[in-house]
C-alpha cells in the first residue's frame, strides 16, 4: 500500500446498508478521506454545495429519486468524478442520458473487483480533471493579467498621448526597472493615473 499525501475526497450516495459496507471497506484511508455516506440525493445536494468531492459514487436507485440528475448536477457543478451504478437492464437506456454530462455508468451487481479497478480509473479521471482545472485557472489569470495591461495601456495612450507601442514599451520597461510582472507595474500605473 502506498500512503498519498493527498487523499480522494469521497461521497457515497447510496440507501443499502451492504452497499455502504462493502464500498467503504474498497476505500482505504490512505488514498480514501473522508468518505462521507448519505442514503438521498437531497441529502448529496447540500453535502456537494458544503464540500468539494474528489468522487462521487450514487448507487441507483435513492429513496427520493432514481439519481440520474443528481449524478449529472454532481458533474455539472463540480469538478468530481461520477459513478452511477444502475440495474444491469436499466444500463445502456441510462448510459445514453448521462454520458454526455461525463457520468460513468457501471451495471450492478458488481463485483468486489471491478469495483476497485472503477475506483482506480475515477481516481486517474480525478487527475485528468484536475489539471484541465490547473490549466484553467493559469489561463485565466493569463486573460485577467492581460485585461489590466490593456487598462494601464490605454490610460497611458489617453492621459500622456503615447502611441499604443510606446505605452506597451513603457510597461515592459517599468515592470524590468522595477523588477516587477507587467501586471504589477500596469496595476501601478492604474493607481498613478486614475
Amino acid at each position: 500500500m502506498i500512503f498519498r499525501e493527498d487523499t480522494y475526497r469521497v461521497l457515497i450516495v447510496s440507501a443499502s446498508e451492504k452497499f455502504n459496507t462493502v464500498t467503504a471497506s474498497l476505500l482505504p484511508g490512505s488514498e480514501f478521506w473522508p468518505v462521507t455516506i448519505v442514503k438521498t440525493a437531497g441529502e448529496a445536494q447540500r453535502r456537494l454545495l458544503e464540500t468539494a468531492y474528489d468522487i462521487v459514487l450514487v448507487n441507483t436507485p435513492l429513496p427520493d429519486g432514481f439519481g440520474t440528475e443528481l449524478a449529472r448536477d454532481a458533474c455539472a457543478k463540480s469538478h468530481a468524478a461520477v459513478l452511477l451504478l444502475v440495474k444491469r437492464e436499466l444500463q445502456d437506456e441510462i448510459y445514453y442520458k448521462v454520458m454526455e454530462s461525463g457520468v460513468v455508468t457501471l451495471p450492478k451487481p458488481v463485483s468486489e473487483q471491478t469495483m476497485t479497478q472503477m475506483l482506480r480509473t475515477l481516481c486517474s479521471l480525478r487527475e485528468r480533471l484536475r489539471r484541465a482545472e490547473e490549466k484553467q485557472v493559469t489561463v485565466e489569470k493569463k486573460i485577467e493579467e492581460l485585461r489590466i495591461v490593456n487598462r494601464a495601456k490605454w490610460l497611458l495612450i489617453e492621459r500622456l498621448h503615447m502611441t499604443e507601442e510606446d505605452a506597451h514599451g513603457y510597461i515592459r520597461r517599468q515592470a524590468m526597472d522595477k523588477r516587477v510582472t507587467q501586471r504589477e507595474a500596469a496595476e501601478d500605473i492604474l493607481r498613478t493615473y486614475q
